[in-house]
């Protein structure tokens, strides 16, 4: 365990340090030093200056010098904390970063929360009677939830219980504080999906494991019904379907954009999307440092927690 662990952490830092070189590289062009300059200056000013203006600005912000140079700099920084400052939001990006990953943070628990236990049920009670009456209901749901956009979710659902019937808020803007009737919407449109995704894959692992030998012994033998699934059969169809929640870390980081948007949650996913409009160079690179870092950390945890379910691959390890 240690030792995948150690592993792991060094690829992840590996990847990182490919991950920042490719982005420094990325902002590192002409096209995007004028956009910085526009940003800073405004469109306008950036069309008054003559050249030797333009290369003294550049000088001023140290854009013109060698490009390891800037880059070490840029990773030195960054290993400090100090992620630049956004333009368009005129704070630090690590500030900014701070607030909205806090406010996808309690999004993605709540999300988490929900998730695990529903989907993990309803898949196994699908999976225990495979072809049965219940299998067809939640499958057929199921493949329903995932086959519908998440954006076509976010309006009916808007328009069903806010528009509709008055429920909740159609928007999460979070005006007047922290409001759990804002979070409803976002929620659902990200569970409705995500359930009906992760209850297919536990409901394929659970009906694999029933019809193994070893079940069919263990129901040859007398044991009761609920041994059987407990002590044998659930243990082992539980294995995918975990390894996969884990990795639903990185799905939910990008998903989470498409929702936050919709309904105007001041998250992580908004920030971005605001970010890519605006052009706000130094919080891109920020965000995508922390997509990456979410993206091995979820990798990580899905290895683990695929050991600690499967003992075997551990002590072969």
């Amino acid at each position: 365990m240690a030792r995948l662990i150690a592993k792991r952490l060094g690829q992840m830092l590996l990847i990182m340090g490919v991950t920042s070189l490719l982005l420094f590289a990325i902002f590192d062009t002409d096209q995007f030093r004028r956009q910085i300059a526009v940003s800073e200056l405004g469109g306008f000013g950036v069309a008054t200056l003559n050249a030797a203006d333009y290369e003294g600005w550049l000088e001023k912000k140290g854009l013109n010098e060698p490009f390891l140079s800037r880059y070490v700099t840029w990773v030195g920084d960054v290993m400090q904390g100090d992620l630049g400052r956004s333009i368009e939001k005129n704070m630090a990006v690590s500030t900014l970063l701070a607030d909205r990953l806090q406010r996808t943070a309690i999004l993605a628990s709540c999300f988490f929360v929900l998730m695990v236990p529903i989907s993990l049920t309803l898949g196994v009670l699908a999976g225990m009677r495979e072809g049965g009456r219940l299998d067809r209901v939640i499958s057929i749901v199921a493949v329903v939830t995932t086959s519908i956009p998440q954006i076509a979710t976010a309006v009916l659902l808007t328009v069903f219980l806010s528009l509709g019937l008055g429920w909740v808020p159609a928007k999460s803007a979070m005006v007047g504080g922290f409001s759990f009737r804002e979070l409803v919407l976002p929620l659902l449109t990200l569970l409705i999906y995500d359930i009906g995704y992760v209850v297919r894959m536990t409901r394929a692992s659970m009906a694999e494991v029933m019809s193994a030998n070893y079940i069919r012994t263990a129901v040859l033998k007398g044991l009761a019904g609920s041994h059987v699934i407990v002590g044998h059969a659930l243990r082992n169809a539980l294995i995918v379907p975990f390894t996969l929640i884990f990795l639903q870390l990185n799905w939910l980081l990008s998903h989470v954009v498409v929702v936050e948007v919709f309904f105007q949650y001041s998250g992580f996913g908004r920030m971005l999307y605001e970010a890519a409009m605006f052009g706000d160079i130094a919080v891109l690179q920020a965000a995508t440092l922390v997509a990456v870092a979410v993206a091995a950390l979820s990798q990580l945890l899905s290895d683990i927690a695929y050991i600690l379910l499967n003992p075997r691959v551990g002590a072969a390890g």
